[in-house]
């Protein structure tokens, strides 16, 4: 009754009493925007922060693709200097799950330029981190979706498995301390409050796709000195979160971080979907550069589709 009557208020009261007007909350040395929508819905902002740092809703969704049938169209472009295309791959897969076993099956391809080797191989490892996340041409079992029994980690990796490892835990769990990237340290930790105050985070409530959100935006501060921005990884992340289940039901977020040996200046684009039950995402676009030691630098932009869900 009290939400319903709230956003009766949103929509209907005079244009005057809604006047875009923010206040500011601090809350353990993070100092939260918040828009007049907000302050009229009396959310906890403490509480709506540990739910922000504790989710996993993303990552799940995620995991439930490893136990679901569904196709996918594939775009991989790998670009030069000077961003003109010189390898791609277009391709339309079909992923079969059964009892916890899954397989991709390869229904269309169409490639360009040295996308492969020789020995069939990638190229390039940014089309190694894609097949990572979204293929799987040989059968495996043993797959689940519980987000517990499936952290995120590097031990027992090394090299480019080791560099993708990273790489997913900046996706999907970005904010999380990632062990073993040089120099890197703590600086993905933006909720904590030594890295906090060099962010701004901003809460509202917004529609997207007919479906009311809480709008959790991270940004770096405007007036960083040169030492600031370099404890700075995570540049601006834009989540929306559904008003009542607190899924996550899209996320945008940039990247960049440069130690030498290991560098990366990267975006993307997720949304989600409802496929029954199951929370999963729809489209996921990526556009960055990755590089690592004694390998050349990498300019690639992928978008995956993924469809037709269903158990």
């Amino acid at each position: 009754m009290k939400r319903t009557l709230f956003f009766f208020l949103y929509y209907f009261a005079p244009l005057g009493l809604l006047a875009q007007q923010k206040d500011t909350v601090e809350t353990e040395g993070r100092i939260v925007t918040l828009s007049e929508v907000m302050i009229r819905s009396g959310t906890n902002v403490p509480g709506f922060i540990e739910r922000v740092k504790t989710d996993t809703t993303f990552y799940k969704a995620f995991r439930n693709l490893r136990i679901l049938h569904y196709s996918s169209l594939n775009d991989i472009r790998m670009m030069d200097k000077k961003g003109k295309q010189k390898a791609s791959l277009y391709s339309r897969t079909r992923q079969d799950a059964w009892q916890g076993c899954r397989v991709t099956l390869k229904e269309e391809e169409k490639y360009t330029g040295d996308f492969y080797d020789k020995k069939g191989k990638y190229n390039y490892y940014t089309a190694e981190l894609y097949d990572g996340l979204f293929f799987s041409f040989d059968t495996v079992c043993g797959q689940h979706n519980r987000v517990k029994d499936a952290q995120l980690n590097i031990k027992g990796k090394s090299g480019i498995e080791k560099n993708k490892e990273q790489l997913k835990m900046l996706f999907f769990d970005p904010g999380s301390d990632i062990p073993g990237i040089p120099l890197m340290g703590d600086k993905v930790q933006i909720f904590d409050p030594e890295h906090a105050k060099l962010y701004d985070f901003d809460i509202d409530i917004r529609e997207r796709g007919g479906v009311q959100c809480y709008v959790f935006s991270v940004k770096t501060k405007a007036d960083l000195s040169s030492f600031e921005k370099s404890k700075i990884v995570i540049d601006e992340m834009v989540t929306w979160f559904d008003y009542k289940s607190f899924e996550v039901l899209a996320r945008n977020y940039s990247m960049s971080y440069n130690a030498g040996v290991y560098n990366f200046d990267v975006s993307m684009e997720v949304e989600m979907t409802h496929a029954g039950k199951y929370l999963v995402p729809s489209v996921i676009r990526y556009n960055g550069n990755w590089g690592v030691a004694f390998k050349k630098k990498e300019r690639g932009i992928f978008t995956a589709t993924i469809f037709d869900v269903v158990e």
